[in-house]
């Protein structure tokens, strides 16, 4: 098991590099780190490791050197209503496989608008927006397996 504190390590490498995902595996222990990519920013990616023993410093990655001089990214200051998942369960998109799915990205959404379900041991149950906007982005793709909070959708406010 990993410490907290090089958890808290690498979740401070990952917002100093601007990383967005960072997975690692030491022996039967796997961390994967993901925070929301922002708008405009570019995703760098660390190469696969395989462990880090235990006292040795946390790799910091290279920037990748540019051709041409970046281009100022038109900053935009959204903030999104996150659709967590009030349970335990298997995400499904829409009410069965050959159904298409009951909301898309671009879809707007009101509190009673039923966005997924999600199935625990045999019994199935929707789960609605409860907000109005505009889905942005679908986080978890249909049939994975969701915890207890997660954020399975964000919604632009609208």
């Amino acid at each position: 098991m990993l410490e907290i504190e090089k958890i808290r390590e690498l979740v401070e490498m990952m917002v100093k590099n601007d990383l967005v995902e960072l997975s690692l595996r030491n022996g039967d222990v796997e961390v994967n780190l993901r925070r929301p990519n922002p708008v405009g920013t570019t995703i760098t990616t660390l190469p696969t490791m395989t462990a880090i023993p235990a006292g040795l410093p946390l790799p910091i990655p290279s920037t990748p050197h540019a051709t041409a001089p970046p281009q100022p990214a038109e900053v935009v200051d959204v903030e999104y209503h996150e659709i967590r998942s009030p349970m335990v369960g298997t995400f499904y998109a829409g009410p069965d496989p050959d159904s298409p799915p009951f909301v898309t990205i671009g879809k707007g959404v009101s509190p009673s608008t039923v966005v997924c379900v999600l199935e625990a041991m045999k019994v199935f149950s929707e789960i609605k927006a409860e907000t109005s906007g505009v889905i942005d982005r679908v986080l978890v793709k249909d049939g994975d397996a969701v915890e207890y909070g997660q954020p399975l959708f964000l919604v632009r406010p609208g």
